[in-house]
């Protein structure tokens, strides 16, 4: 790699690459702008990289990198973007970082770094985002950020940073978000911050923030959410806070006024109850207040608050995360009533994430079967899009699949296959507009107590128009599993469904991800298992499959079913979309398969 002198471009993102990043890459002395995002790299970033005096964007996003920054990051003087976020790195930001006077985009997010922030960071003139949220940064924000006049981003949040919000954050004029929540941030929260006249998102919740709540500037905009896990504020009755006392003396008047406050409420009992009817009259005509939690039609449930999705998940806490996904977090809940259930959270700064969250309420809207995972409501307001969904205890199919210490025979292999199957032809068939998928994998696909399985995961799907049989799309699925008119036309259609399936139905036999190492654009998935019918069937079989007890089947009668599925498989995920069989021909043929292992 080291002898490509004149590549300027390396783009790698969105493969299956593992191991480290070679020291070699620092022979490349004219790259310009290095993409390696969502992949499975790991390993440390190699010092060579250094070397790279002309790089302007690096992109590791969405990898399992570990170890630190090199300290010679400064020596990229011409670098723009900057963007690690969703890996395992650790130890203290290298102070050389901050001198990069052309960087323009920062992104550390989602990993593990620690220590404290420089005095002087006034050097990143021309920075415009900075999200160093979800580490464990401490110490205080330098007062040093007001230097930083190009900043409209600022993300601080879920970290450890401790003293007061610095007033000169308010220098910021250009600042439009600005997020410091779930830190450990004291004293008040600066007037300074009302001349923050582009400012349309705030959220500094969950702190040890105290006094007064300003009312000025673009606070009118701001609902309770953003202040809303720091008990000892006070203000505007809007942001649900107590009001805030005058220290001193009282007077004569205050007593009256104390007096007033004990016998009004007498005076107006007769007004009370007409009141509240004139007001429920008038909800359902008024705007929403603005922490509005409510259910989508068709779903009978009763409303859940924000405050109750915080307590029930510990206020979001690493610990009840169960796992993140392209434009989302999920974490485990538990409401008042006991009820566990899981709580997908929306990361509304992704692009797309609002999409998503409108494409799944709109199919949830439309939907209900047994092997599709239940939305029990949504919260949504001006600051968070959420899905409160039904708990599934047993995890993913793609953890019985890989894990050590999980292990599925074939009877329940089939068994859940069939589940997926029967939910995907409800979809496809169980309603005049039919829902496509879209990234149907083994970790969209949930297993219950009882190892039913549930397909989840709306966020791409289309609901096609009735009588139409296919729709265009930009969002693609998962690599290995979408089917190939997806990326070569972006034509959606029930019969990409049906390819994915295949796919996983090989998959699940075989134990072999389409995206495996041993696999390349010669040998793909199904290439491999087609060349291994009918003779070797048993030779590409999950071990962990072969290993479990099937004291009722006979070898031959073992291999002659599983030779059924995998053709099944194949036939599913032909490459033209008019040679593949609809999901109500396929269910049929899964449940003759189960009925010859009952």
């Amino acid at each position: 790699m080291g002898f490509l002198k004149n590549l300027t471009f390396l783009q790698l993102s969105d493969n299956d690459l593992d191991g480290n990043i070679p020291s070699s890459i620092g022979g490349l002395e004219s790259l310009q702008r290095l993409h390696l995002d969502n992949n499975h790299l790991e390993g440390p970033i190699p010092d060579e990289i250094c070397n790279l005096t002309n790089l302007g964007e690096l992109l590791l996003r969405q990898n399992r990198i570990s170890g630190s920054i090199p300290n010679c990051i400064g020596n990229l003087s011409s670098l723009q973007k900057f963007l690690v976020s969703s890996n395992n790195m650790t130890s203290v930001i290298p102070v050389s970082l901050w001198s990069l006077q052309q960087l323009i985009f920062l992104n550390l997010s989602l990993n593990s770094f620690n220590g404290g922030l420089p005095l002087d960071m006034g050097k990143m003139t021309d920075i415009q985002s900075i999200d160093l949220s979800w580490n464990r940064l401490t110490g205080a924000i330098p007062s040093s950020i007001q230097e930083l006049k190009s900043l409209s981003s600022l993300n601080f949040s879920r970290n450890l940073f401790q003293g007061s919000i610095p007033q000169s954050i308010g220098d910021l004029k250009g600042l439009d978000f600005l997020d410091l929540s779930y830190n450990e941030l004291s004293d008040a929260i600066p007037e300074s911050l009302e001349g923050l006249t582009y400012l349309q998102h705030l959220n500094l919740s969950f702190n040890k923030l105290s006094g007064k709540i300003p009312n000025g500037g673009p606070f009118g905009n701001f609902s309770a959410l953003s202040f809303i896990g720091n008990e000892a504020l006070c203000g505007n009755a809007t942001f649900q806070v107590p009001p805030c006392h005058v220290n001193g003396k009282k007077s004569s008047r205050d007593k009256r006024l104390r007096l007033l406050y004990i016998m009004l409420p007498i005076v107006s009992a007769i007004l009370l109850v007409s009141i509240i009817c004139f007001f429920r009259k008038r909800r359902n005509t008024s705007k929403k207040p603005a922490v509005s939690v409510e259910n989508p039609p068709g779903i009978d449930h009763p409303m859940i608050s924000y405050q109750e999705l915080c307590s029930g998940t510990n206020n979001f806490s690493e610990s009840n995360l169960l796992g993140v996904g392209s434009f989302s977090s999920v974490y485990k809940g538990t409401l008042a009533n006991g009820a566990d259930v899981a709580v997908k959270v929306l990361n509304l700064h992704i692009e797309g994430a609002l999409k998503s969250f409108d494409a799944e309420c709109g199919v949830f809207r439309k939907i209900r079967h047994r092997n599709l995972v239940k939305v029990i409501t949504t919260c949504t307001n001006a600051d968070m899009r959420a899905l409160v969904l039904q708990y599934v205890p047993n995890g993913s199919l793609e953890k019985w699949l890989y894990s050590n210490n999980y292990n599925l025979g074939l009877h329940q292999r089939v068994k859940i296959m069939v589940d997926v199957a029967a939910a995907l032809d409800y979809l496809h068939h169980g309603q005049p507009e039919p829902v496509v998928h879209c990234d149907l994998k083994p970790s969209n696909v949930l297993l219950n107590e009882d190892l039913i399985a549930q397909v989840c995961d709306f966020g791409i799907a289309k609901i096609l128009a009735e009588n139409k049989l296919e729709t265009q799309t930009r969002t693609l699925g998962t690599i290995g599993y979408i089917a190939p008119e997806y990326g070569l036309e972006g034509k959606v259609s029930t019969k990409g469904d049906v390819y994915s399936f295949g796919i996983l139905l090989l998959e699940v036999i075989t134990g072999k991800k389409p995206t495996d190492e041993i696999f390349d654009a010669a040998m793909r998935l199904r290439q491999w298992v087609g060349a291994a019918i009918p003779d070797r069937v048993l030779d590409i079989v999950d071990s962990n499959l072969l290993s479990t007890n099937h004291a009722d089947l006979t070898p031959s009668k073992l291999e002659s079913i599983v030779l059924s599925i995998l053709e099944l498989g194949l036939e599913c995920s032909r490459d033209l979309p008019g040679e593949r069989m609809d999901m109500e021909t396929v269910t049929v043929k899964l449940n003759k398969i189960k009925l010859s292992l009952d």
